[in-house]
């Protein structure tokens, strides 16, 4: 887990472009818009001291997706919030890097960062991120599963699971 550097630019825009790696969103992006992504995630680590880490493998330094903290703002009843997330390269699947790595995350926000409360959200569909949710100790409230306002209304990944996780969870 390190900060961005210029030469993520390439293998990032090509994970964006995926469309499996982007099956749980609404569209997959341009190269300008991972660009302007990056942009983005840089601008929180310097305003909050945290963001979406790029991922690299130990060893050979291959770039694999990015894995955080970033603050969520859109209109919910359960925002603001920072939520922990992570998007891998499809090469990068089914080797434990989400998990290791947002497990790391959720490390820095209790004992580095001081939050005392974690998200994370995805699609009903997305089930290879529910399950690292799940292996990170999250939970969920069937109750709070909500559509998302950035997803079109009548699609289907509107519907949303939030899971939550506080400071001391076993």
């Amino acid at each position: 887990m390190r900060r961005w550097r210029e030469s993520d630019h390439v293998p990032f825009a090509a994970m964006n472009a995926d469309p499996e790696v982007m099956e749980h969103f609404p569209a997959t992006l341009t190269r300008e818009q991972s660009d302007t992504m990056v942009g983005r995630i840089e601008e929180g680590f310097d305003r909050h001291g945290f963001g979406l880490w790029a991922l690299e493998v130990r060893g050979s330094g291959l770039f694999i997706g990015f894995a955080g903290l970033v603050w969520q703002r859109f209109d919910a009843p359960f925002l603001p919030a920072v939520e922990v997330g992570w998007r891998l390269a499809r090469p990068a699947w089914g080797h434990g890097y989400a998990t290791e790595a947002a497990g790391r995350a959720v490390t820095f926000a209790f004992a580095e960062a001081g939050l005392d409360a974690l998200i994370s959200m995805t699609a009903v569909g997305n089930v290879r991120s529910r399950a690292v949710m799940e292996r990170l100790g999250m939970t969920r409230d069937p109750a709070e599963d909500f559509d998302h306002p950035g997803v079109p209304e009548g699609g289907p990944l509107r519907r949303h699971v939030l899971y939550r996780l506080r400071r001391g969870t076993p």
